[in-house]
């Protein structure tokens, strides 16, 4: 959910408040990369510090941790507030970190390979042609992969048919004399 400017300015102080203008898309855009830098290491420790104190806030409240001398926090939604505005001004500036590295990283790309084809054409190897098989030369035999056979396939059916039949008379004779 994105959160208002009206919500932002009422949650922060007038120093974080700067920096977190900064974070949003036009300003974002012109800052240079040492800018870009010091602002991200600067919101972190803002958010950082809001995060403390809402984690000690809220183990006040829970009873688990004394503050000295005044009564106990009894709410700090303000608190939480103010460290998830400054953790969405982070992942601002986090994006735009991310974007130029993308942007940088394209002409980076260009480079090698114009380097590789360079290398390339310098090794003198010519094309070796298609590395399947075409019909520059003409026609050529292809192997037959089958095995031959040695049996003709009805030979093959008459001894597997005698095997059955030889079998099944020595079955009907068991039979008979196991009755």
């Amino acid at each position: 959910m994105a959160v208002r400017m009206r919500d932002e300015v009422r949650a922060l102080s007038d120093d974080e408040l700067e920096l977190v203008v900064k974070t949003h898309i036009p300003l974002v855009l012109d800052l240079s990369e040492t800018e870009l830098r010091d602002l991200t290491r600067q919101v972190r420790q803002k958010r950082k510090r809001a995060r403390d104190i809402a984690n000690r806030q809220r183990r006040e409240m829970r009873g688990k941790a004394e503050r000295p001398g005044a009564s106990p926090a009894r709410d700090n939604a303000g608190t939480k507030h103010k460290a998830a505005v400054l953790a969405g001004a982070l992942k601002r500036l986090n994006n735009e970190k991310e974007r130029r590295d993308r942007l940088a990283a394209v002409p980076e790309q260009v480079r090698f390979a114009k380097k590789a084809l360079q290398l390339k054409r310098a090794s003198g190897k010519g094309h070796s042609g298609p590395s399947y098989r075409t019909a520059a030369k003409g026609m050529r035999n292809i192997e037959n992969e089958k095995p031959e056979r040695l049996l003709h396939p009805m030979e093959i059916g008459r001894v597997s048919q005698f095997v059955r039949d030889a079998q099944a008379k020595r079955d009907s004779q068991r039979a008979e004399a196991g009755r």
